[in-house]
């Protein structure tokens, strides 16, 4: 817990007499005031879920957002809702800068006097002396967003130098201002359009393009912060926010790669977490896999993470297929485009376990039909699919032929 935001807390949490909590704009837990164990009024199942994941739920936060705080400019009390798991009404008061929200402090009704209060009598003396705390931890909110925007090239230099010195110096600066605990990467593929916002996304701390020779276009790499949990729930939140956002998105019922492909990405690949900055490069080649395997096979997007790619795990270790990357001889003459129905027909076989009656079913042919292709496969490529090791070579090939 950052020290300067526990010290401001901790005088509001003294100015209005009952436990205060500091949460950003993207309601994720900054800091948060004492409880009195014995007091059980002081918390809510909300309060504690917030403590202890550090973060808010979806419907949590639509409630809240449903009363204008991230527009007020004073306090706002916020009634409860059990639906919503909200057991306890609120007031809210919204931590800005210069016109901005960056932030929230939470009280719950009947902590104080002042939340009980009618609306138009909140301006008293303390709750304007709160007011201005929450007006110096905006601006320290927008100092540090100002330093996040500017670690993009910071990120570029950890994860594409081949100079350590140069990893180093970028891993000290970009420890700073992001401190330590778990974190992870996103990456879009490909990504034409001009950069997004941090703020589109809820959690990301940095973003940064990556070129890729060969490629349809360079890759967005988004450092995401995950909770004391890691687990990955904010970086799929923010993919989907990512997808959601790219200029010409499709609408949220069609699949993302049927938009334009010159401004939304095919793809959001989601490496496994990295429990410190250090591990981003290894995060990232994850997340770079996990976005050419839902490239290559569209059921596994348009969001996927690295654990769920299965044997594109090690496919997509492999240099990146193209000009100039090499395919093994015997399969090189099934995979060019005048034998494109054998090349499918004998993957088919093989994700199908060799049985033929699977096979051709998935194919809707026959089975003669099937049979004659598969030795049309075994004619041009010389290979015996009777024979494991060959349908091994095959099916990575084939597999690898994708990415």
């Amino acid at each position: 817990m950052n020290a300067d935001y526990q010290d401001l807390v901790d005088e509001i949490s003294a100015l209005l007499g009952a436990p205060a909590t500091l949460e950003d704009r993207d309601f994720r837990l900054i800091a948060f005031g004492a409880h009195d164990g014995d007091d059980a009024g002081a918390m809510d199942p909300v309060r504690t879920r917030s403590i202890l994941t550090r973060r808010s739920t979806a419907e949590v936060r639509a409630w809240f957002e449903r009363f204008g705080i991230a527009t007020a400019t004073g306090p706002v009390r916020i009634p409860a809702d059990p639906g919503a798991g909200v057991l306890r009404a609120r007031l809210c008061l919204p931590v800005r800068h210069r016109g901005t929200v960056f932030g929230y402090v939470w009280l719950l009704a009947g902590d104080a006097p002042v939340p009980t209060l009618p609306h138009t009598e909140l301006a008293d003396a303390d709750l304007d002396a709160a007011m201005a705390v929450c007006a110096r931890t905006g601006a320290q909110l927008a100092d540090e967003a100002r330093a996040r925007a500017d670690l993009g090239p910071h990120l570029n230099t950890l994860l594409t130098s081949d100079s350590e010195d140069r990893r180093e110096a970028a891993l000290a600066t970009l420890t700073g201002p992001l401190g330590a605990g778990p974190c992870t990467l996103l990456c879009a593929a490909p990504w034409t359009a001009p950069l997004p916002g941090l703020r589109t996304m809820p959690g990301a701390s940095a973003l940064t393009l990556v070129p890729v020779p060969g490629a349809a276009g360079p890759r967005l790499a988004v450092l995401v912060r995950l909770g004391a949990g890691a687990d990955l729930g904010p970086a799929g939140a923010a993919a989907k926010a990512l997808l959601a956002s790219a200029p010409g998105a499709a609408p949220a019922t069609a699949h993302t790669a049927t938009a334009s492909p010159a401004s939304v990405p095919a793809a959001v690949g989601i490496g496994t977490a990295a429990r410190t900055l250090a591990d981003l490069p290894a995060a990232w080649r994850e997340a770079s896999a996990a976005a050419r395997a839902a490239l290559a096979r569209p059921h596994l997007g348009p969001v996927a993470e690295w654990s769920a790619i299965g044997p594109y795990r090690l496919l997509a270790a492999l240099p990146d297929s193209g000009p100039g990357h090499p395919v093994d001889p015997a399969v090189a003459p099934l995979l060019s485009p005048a034998h494109t129905e054998l090349a499918r027909t004998a993957e088919v076989f093989l994700d199908c376990a060799g049985q033929a009656g699977r096979t051709a079913t998935a194919l809707s042919i026959h089975r003669q039909t099937l049979y004659y292709r598969l030795s049309r496969v075994e004619q041009l490529t010389g290979l015996d699919l009777h024979d494991g090791e060959d349908r091994l070579l095959l099916h990575m090939s084939l597999k690898a032929a994708r990415l």
